[in-house]
């Protein structure tokens, strides 16, 4: 059984979300908060798996409530539903540690995936929302003089992986793209997180852009 917590400010958004969780045979609403402060308030007494966190909140908001989620050992994976004007917002959230992100307007069938997805130790980035949040965002990535050079130690495949992954293909697709075995891609993935000290997929993303490594302007050239 997936157990989630619900942290959003709006009560119908919540119940919203709970209606359609509640539906599902593996997962189990063992929680729900208003805000951030609220949310990491009720951590201390309910065990979650995941966290369904909006970003912009009274007293904490979902970018400082991820941080402080995710630097627990053993805690809850924390995914972030953004709207277009938070698109910021939720960037920082992932680079906090949040799992993920998705629009808040996602279809229940692909909210079910994401948070079964999450649960199952990946993380989701959807390539839809990546090209929106990167349009958003790309004016406050740095510049070319303030980029990480520790990319050069990745092989030139372990750099092609990490191009497709920030495009947001999955391993699959990846696979395919590259004419890769799928076990072959996850051990790149693996390898990469390691060499970068980057935490999962999303990280991964993260980093991909702020290095330059893939150019906002052209996500899926």
């Amino acid at each position: 059984m997936i157990r989630v917590m619900l942290v959003d400010d709006q009560e119908l958004v919540r119940t919203g979300f709970r209606m359609v969780l509640g539906a599902q045979p593996d997962i189990e609403v063992v929680g729900e908060a208003a805000d951030g402060l609220a949310a990491v308030e009720a951590l201390r007494a309910v065990e979650a798996d995941v966290v369904l966190m909006d970003v912009r909140m009274p007293r904490m908001d979902g970018v400082e409530a991820a941080r402080v989620i995710c630097a627990a050992p053993d805690g809850p994976k924390v995914l972030i539903l953004t709207t277009f004007d938070l698109d910021e917002y939720a960037f920082a959230a992932i680079k906090a540690g949040a799992a993920g992100f998705l629009l808040k307007d996602v279809p229940p069938a692909e909210l079910i995936s994401a948070i079964r997805s999450i649960h199952s130790g990946d993380a989701v980035v959807a390539p839809s929302t990546t090209r929106r949040l990167l349009d958003r965002f790309a004016v406050l990535l740095p510049e070319g003089d303030a980029r990480r050079e520790d990319a050069g130690v990745l092989t030139a495949r372990e750099r092609e992986v990490m191009v497709q992954v920030a495009r947001g293909l999955s391993n699959s697709e990846i696979a395919a793209r590259l004419h890769l075995a799928e076990a072959t891609v996850k051990t790149h993935l693996g390898r990469i997180l390691a060499k970068l000290g980057l935490r999962d997929r999303a990280q991964v993303v993260v980093y991909a852009y702020e290095t330059g490594v893939v150019s906002p302007d052209h996500p899926r050239g």
